[in-house]
């Protein structure tokens, strides 16, 4: 890792963390109580530490399939909305009971592509974010999946994990995956795939280790941390994509000492 790069992990205050729905549900797609609640002691400390966190967090589908006793699989999109408004709330009212122990006041913000991409909405998230940042809330935030349709909904939280970071002038993008990073190939499938620990540019062999869509409960996969990966960059912003599975990923990153995959520019 080039020392620049250290430097600006090691110094990130303002930080977005995006975690998937296979981070935080089990292969049934109930929530996963023993992560979920690491998830939320380390964004806590992060907290205390004077850093200031951003969480965007899937799952809202998924959990509304679970409690409902269904599974995503063949679902039309009204179906997949109506679990998103149950699953949001169960969501929600985890996060709340759990980081309220920690004495953190969190935010829920819900969004859509188009809420972007229109100047004056677009100045109205900024503003509440950056509020919510000032009164050391944690914003959580999540596509409005109920609402959402195929012009407006940004297809996956990977994306608007980005756009969530250069909304809030974030220093660092933090993208806890159920992979460990940037593979020359895909590691499910090829043992001899190496783990790509930095990107200072994203060409085509960048583009041809990529693969395509995620898990069955996820939405994502790596081709769309890599379109993230790029937007941030766009805007230097660094991302890391490191693995979920231990959230105390998050102290290794800023440490510099991470199993992942560095995006940043030199």
């Amino acid at each position: 890792m080039t020392q620049t790069c250290a430097a600006r992990l090691n110094a990130a205050r303002r930080i977005v963390v995006k975690v998937g729905t296979s981070t935080l549900t089990h292969a049934n797609g109930s929530m996963d109580l023993h992560r979920i609640e690491k998830l939320v002691r380390a964004l806590s400390d992060l907290q205390n530490d004077a850093k200031e966190i951003v969480l965007v967090s899937s799952g809202a589908i998924g959990v509304g399939f679970a409690r409902l006793g269904e599974t995503r699989e063949n679902k039309t999109l009204s179906q997949k909305q109506a679990a998103a408004a149950i699953g949001q709330c169960g969501l929600m009212d985890l996060y709340d009971r759990l980081f309220s122990q920690y004495a953190h006041i969190i935010a829920q913000i819900l969004i859509t592509r188009d809420v972007i991409e229109d100047e004056k909405r677009r100045a109205n998230v900024v503003g509440t974010l950056d509020e919510l940042i000032r009164a050391r809330c944690i914003p959580i935030v999540n596509e409005n999946d109920t609402v959402s349709c195929e012009e407006i909904e940004f297809g996956d939280n990977d994306t608007l994990s980005a756009h969530v970071a250069h909304l809030c002038r974030a220093d660092l993008l933090i993208n806890l995956s159920d992979v460990d990073g940037l593979y020359s190939a895909n590691p499910r499938a090829d043992e001899g795939a190496t783990l790509i620990s930095e990107v200072h540019k994203i060409d085509d062999r960048i583009r041809a280790a990529a693969g395509g869509a995620g898990t069955a409960r996820g939405t994502g996969g790596m081709r769309s941390k890599l379109d993230a990966a790029e937007f941030a960059m766009a805007h230097d912003i660094p991302m890391v994509i490191t693995s979920g599975k231990d959230p105390e990923n998050l102290y290794r990153v800023l440490e510099g000492k991470f199993t992942g995959t560095l995006f940043c520019k030199e």
